[in-house]
């Protein structure tokens, strides 16, 4: 029993070690001592994410536009088990269960609403093996944001069990549990044109026509 857990452990600081070393230019997270590895977010998917974060801060962890009551951070480390490391696109804690966390400390308390923006890269692995994580850890709420196909669907878990509560697709301002008090403005995550409007070059002005004169 003490080799086999002593293998165990040696098994989880090799992970470990792996995880800090990984290059700039992906994202890793180790889920149920399992090093998973992504490329990082291209701009379609790191503005939305950004987007949503502020939108969703200014309501209810700021309580500017909303009641408050929340903390909401963007792409924080979630160790939910000792050696694992999930790295949610954005999440959110009822400040009543957040009082407890260091601000100097991993964060352990489990999320009360975690949203992923899905990546033709990585919706799979969101799906397969982050949506099943997360219920096992008891997350009751998880969004799935498409910036893709735009669209924003809306679980919770119920009974140990994920279950559809919302489908939004296109545009327009709806209401999305667990943040329904406001009103979320779909158009805002999903621009057309990142970059903005491209303006068009000037045109060099036309030379008057010179006219001969009669006779």
């Amino acid at each position: 029993m003490r080799s086999s857990t002593a293998a165990v452990r040696k098994v989880a600081r090799t992970v470990r070690a792996v995880f800090e070393s990984l290059p700039e230019n992906v994202v890793g997270e180790i889920l149920d001592g399992e090093l998973h590895v992504s490329p990082r977010p291209r701009p379609r998917h790191s503005h939305a994410e950004a987007r949503l974060g502020t939108l969703i801060d200014s309501g209810f962890d700021l309580g500017v536009s909303g009641p408050g009551g929340w903390v909401i951070l963007v792409e924080p480390g979630v160790e939910l088990e000792p050696g694992d490391e999930a790295d949610p696109d954005v999440a959110g804690w009822k400040r009543e269960r957040f009082a407890a966390q260091s601000p100097d400390e991993p964060i352990r308390v489990v999320p009360d609403w975690v949203c992923e923006v899905l990546s033709p890269s990585t919706k799979r692995y969101d799906r397969v093996e982050k949506m099943p994580y997360y219920a096992r850890h008891g997350v009751r709420w998880l969004w799935f944001l498409e910036p893709l196909e735009k669209t924003l669907t809306v679980w919770e878990l119920a009974r140990g069990k994920w279950a559809q509560r919302s489908f939004f697709s296109e545009g327009g301002k709806v209401r999305a549990q667990p943040f329904d008090a406001i009103e979320l403005d779909l158009d805002l995550l999903w621009p057309a044109d990142l970059a903005g409007a491209v303006p068009k070059p000037e045109s060099a002005p036309k030379k008057p026509k010179r006219r001969r004169p009669k006779g």
